[in-house]
């Protein structure tokens, strides 16, 4: 099994890489800079790619030419948070083009590695889930994974008559450098349940928005 992770290089995507290599999946780990962490594990390391530069996943694209991807997983994310009053539109944008875009570019330009019964993972949040939202703020990731959801939703339907099916994934309050360690859900206890999902998925549930532990999720 060859699985693609970008976003590989510590936190979920690190506890990914290792949590398919225990599999004995074949990893081809994606990063715009590697860690020792990743390089330690033994995976195929992929660094230098920005997802937000179509040149960098242009040259991702032709780095995995002849490689039949079984499992892709879009995990490359950024956390910022905007509030009322004091809103950075350009910080906006840059996580609409990292966490949106940006899985919707690597996506595109991998599908033709992609055969029946294949599948690809978004790493969204349910922060990105308008009925859930009672809390407010944190404009610009709010937004940004409600548009990569409605962007999983469209690969879905697109898919699915190539027979490959799409998960839209929120893994959990994750305790990683993004959040500054203040999750209540170890890297690897995520990753455990997302690859469970994964495992799990098929065309009858492609599209569908899940908790990494299971639960069906509101949009």
């Amino acid at each position: 099994m060859n699985v693609v992770i970008t976003g590989a290089n510590r936190g979920i995507g690190l506890a990914l890489v290792q949590g398919y290599l225990a599999k004995g999946a074949k990893v081809f780990a994606v990063c715009r800079e590697a860690t020792p962490e990743l390089t330690a594990t033994g995976a195929e390391v992929i660094e230098g790619v920005d997802v937000t530069a179509a040149v960098s996943v242009a040259a991702l694209a032709e780095r995995l030419d002849g490689v039949t991807i079984d499992v892709l997983i879009n995990n490359a994310g950024l956390f910022q948070n905007e509030t009322l009053g004091a809103i950075d539109y350009d910080q906006i944008i840059t996580q609409f083009h990292v966490n949106a875009l940006g899985a919707l570019r690597v996506s595109e330009a991998l599908i033709s590695n992609m055969a029946r019964g294949s599948k690809i993972g978004l790493i969204t949040s349910r922060m990105g889930s308008i009925a859930d939202n009672t809390s407010g703020s944190y404009y610009g990731y709010r937004m940004s994974k409600a548009a990569l959801n409605a962007a999983g939703m469209s690969l879905a339907q697109d898919l699915r008559g190539r027979q490959v099916a799409v998960a839209i994934l929120h893994p959990g309050f994750v305790q990683t450098r993004m959040v500054g360690f203040a999750g209540d859900v170890a890297p690897d206890t995520a990753a455990a349940g997302l690859i469970k999902r994964i495992d799990n998925l098929t065309l009858e549930t492609s599209g569908s928005f899940w908790h990494a532990n299971g639960e069906q999720l509101p949009w």
